[in-house]
């Protein structure tokens, strides 16, 4: 990357981003867990965070003491049954659930000509954006469904770059999972982190939290890259 770049576009995962929704998460797999018989502690359900549904139901299936083999079709039923109570439980969602700090971040960004966009994992975005109020606030949400790679691979950055016509070079992208920073790199993007310094050795910038989201230093620091 070149220094003093123009920044074109900020591209947002939507879980532990945009709101929280890990509770809901936690709470639906824990359910599943349980009616299978496996621990399940919030310490492990961090290694879901950022991971598909079937590949977070294989590492859950995974801490079974006696594994057992399922065939696709009941790996399929137990991922959709995941997904009702998950689905059920974020009908609670409200605009009051949005992360401090991210209304005034996003209406920022949108202000000074940059386009937004939303690149998130779960098959439920739509529902839960609708739920926060805040269509209008991004040009792109990508649909999970045209996808055939998850994070870390970066195709559903790179896919909402090129929908918002931005070079991968001229986007920031902003995650709370480890395996969403790997794919904003491998993208070519700028990587901001959500979270624990630690967690994050490859991001760009890390933040503690989503009410340090400040447009203003975080373009200054893209440009000077």
């Amino acid at each position: 990357m070149v220094a003093n770049q123009t920044l074109k576009a900020v591209i947002f995962d939507l879980d532990g981003v945009i709101t929280d929704t890990a509770e809901y998460h936690y709470l639906a797999w824990k359910a599943i867990a349980e009616e299978l018989g496996i621990p399940f502690t919030r310490e492990f359900n961090e290694n879901l965070k950022g991971v598909s549904r079937m590949d977070s139901l294989k590492l859950l299936l995974s801490q079974a003491e006696t594994p057992i083999a399922y065939s696709d079709a009941e790996l399929d039923q137990l991922a959709d049954r995941k997904n009702k109570l998950y689905v059920e439980l974020i009908e609670k969602i409200t605009p009051a659930d949005l992360l401090p700090g991210v209304t005034d971040f996003v209406k920022e960004i949108r202000s000074s000509g940059v386009k937004t966009g939303i690149a998130s994992a779960s098959k439920n975005a739509p529902t839960v954006i609708h739920r926060l109020g805040i269509e209008d606030q991004f040009d792109v949400i990508v649909d999970v469904n045209t996808l055939k790679n998850n994070k870390p691979d970066p195709e559903i950055f790179l896919t909402a770059a090129a929908a918002l016509g931005a070079d991968p070079a001229d986007c920031i992208g902003v995650e709370d999972a480890v395996s969403g920073v790997d794919a904003i790199k491998a993208a070519g993007m700028f990587a901001v982190a959500i979270g624990n310094a630690a967690h994050f050795p490859h991001a760009d910038v890390v933040l503690d939290s989503t009410s340090q989201l400040n447009f203003g230093e975080l373009k200054a620091k893209f440009e000077g890259q």
